[in-house]
């Protein structure tokens, strides 16, 4: 997606950005893998994974922390983004439909800079929150 023109005037505290929902499979594991370099089996090797006490490989918790750094990207544009900050909270599983919430907490200008803190999360099918976190976007004012 191209970089979003949003102004602070153009949002209000409680407004939510566009969501992103993803499937996980085993192919984005491998993948992820490869290009984060993670190599960790309980990530792509389902005997290693069981053997550790896990019920199945998991996801990397960098590859879910992309897909809301993405979404946030998505709506304040990338270059407006100055903080971001999350808590892996749960593991993530193959086959999950992850869904991304991105929430105004707050608006504020300090020292001439109109600030938006966002809440933002990922969330499973079934509502459980796998990454928790924070952003700060400094957006452009219409004035």
């Amino acid at each position: 997606m191209g970089e979003q023109k949003l102004f602070f005037e153009d949002i209000k505290e409680g407004d939510s950005g566009p969501s992103r929902t993803h499937k996980l499979t085993r192919t984005d594991l491998v993948r992820y893998a490869g290009a984060s370099g993670d190599y960790n089996p309980m990530h792509h090797d389902e005997i290693a994974a069981q053997a550790a006490g896990q019920p199945s490989v998991f996801g990397h918790g960098m590859f879910t922390m992309g897909l809301l750094g993405s979404a946030i990207e998505d709506y304040v544009g990338v270059a407006n983004l100055k903080r971001y900050k999350v808590r892996f909270s749960r593991q993530t599983w193959p086959d999950e439909e992850l869904t991304t919430k991105v929430v105004v907490a707050k608006k504020r200008n300090v020292d001439g800079k109109s600030l938006v803190d966002l809440d933002v999360r990922v969330v499973n099918q079934d509502g459980e929150e796998k990454v928790v976190g924070e952003a700060t976007a400094e957006l452009p004012s219409r004035s």
